[in-house]
């Protein structure tokens, strides 16, 4: 993609490497500890073609829960940056 430049370091300002390091071991989790060898639910909804909603409609759950559910519980957030992910993939094959 021509949006990444390569060639200069970045320098975060918001420890994003480090917690896009952290979104990534929970994702590998989920799929280690849930989904090892199984169909996901979520690609039944991909497949019917109401991805984009599912994604969206599961970002919002779960932003809209952070900080009343268990306080500000950082899985949420996690679960925010999976179907974020999720999404963004959706939206490269459309």
């Amino acid at each position: 993609m021509a949006i990444f430049n390569k060639k200069k370091p970045v320098e975060y300002k918001f420890d994003e490497d480090r917690i896009l390091t952290v979104a990534q071991l929970y994702i590998n989790k989920t799929y280690r500890e849930h989904y090892s060898g199984k169909t996901q639910s979520t690609e039944f909804v991909l497949d019917s073609g109401h991805g984009e909603g599912f994604c969206v409609g599961n970002i919002i759950k779960y932003a809209s829960r952070y900080g009343k559910k268990h306080g500000k519980n950082k899985l949420d957030i996690l679960k925010i940056i999976h179907y974020a992910v999720i999404l963004y993939s959706i939206d490269e094959t459309d």
